[in-house]
Parts: structure tokens; sequence; C-alpha cells
């Protein structure tokens, strides 16, 4: 079942459960699902798993981010509601990888790009997004491969 699918079958039962909170989240990935596939135009073409998945790493993102900016300035409901957002949307995302695998697969990765420097950052990242994708956010990939190339 596509996500959009998905989606919209979770949105009709949390309207059935009465549940607000998980409802308002879940309309927003519909809508970021909405927006990303007519951004083409009237193309017609479907939204790859990738390009899902990178949406769904936005949105929590930017949740995250949003209830940063709500603790720092003493608005602690609304960051409550932004981590809640996230949560329910992480919950659509594969199961994340913890720090350590990252930090094995991005070795790897340094292998087999031949990386001798931080130069190479670029490459490494490159790779890396597209095996880790959904799976470890670019943030801590980012921290593990200038903590792994030499010269960083």
């Amino acid at each position: 079942m596509s996500l959009e699918n998905t989606i919209n079958n979770d949105i009709k039962a949390a309207m059935l459960a009465k549940d607000a909170a998980r409802l308002e989240a879940l309309r927003a990935v519909k809508a970021a699902l909405l927006i990303e596939k007519t951004k083409g135009g009237a193309s017609g073409e479907p939204i790859t798993t990738e390009d899902e998945l990178r949406l769904l790493q936005k949105l929590v993102k930017q949740r995250k981010e949003s209830a940063e900016i709500f603790k720092s300035n003493g608005r602690v409901e609304l960051a409550a509601t932004e981590e809640f957002q996230a949560g329910v949307i992480e919950s659509y995302l594969p199961e994340q990888f913890d720090t350590e695998k990252v930090r094995s697969i991005v070795k790897e990765i340094i292998l087999q790009t031949g990386a001798q420097s931080i130069k190479d950052m670029g490459r490494v990242m490159g790779e890396a997004s597209r095996q880790l994708a959904g799976k470890a956010d670019n943030k801590t990939i980012a921290a593990l491969v200038k903590e792994l190339l030499p010269g960083s």
C-alpha cells in the first residue's frame, strides 16, 4: 500500500476516533504529499518511495526545529504539540539506525569511494545519503563523515 493510501486510511481512523492531534499531523503529511505530487505540473508521475521518505524526514525536522524554538521562547505547550506531531510522522519512517550502525556504513562508504580528506565529503555524503535514506538523518551522517574523514 502506498504512503498516500496509508495516510488516507489513518486520517479516516483518526476522524472516527476523534483524535484531533493525530489528525492534524496526518493532514499535514497529506498536504505535503499533494504539493509534492503536483509540483511538476500535471504530469501525473507518482512520487517515488525515496521522495516520500525525504518528505517525511523534512516534516519531522521542521517540527523538531519548531519545538526547539518554542521551548527557547517559553512556549512549552506549543513545543509539546510539535513534538507529538513529529512522533506521529516518524512512525511512517523506517526504523532508524543507531549511531554505531551508521558509523560502520559511513566507514565502508569512505573505503568504497576512496575518500582521502574532507575535500571528498560531498562524494561520501551523496552515497551515504542514498544508502541511508530514511534510516538516518543527514545531520548525523554529516557529523560522522566529518569525524571519520582525515583533515577535518
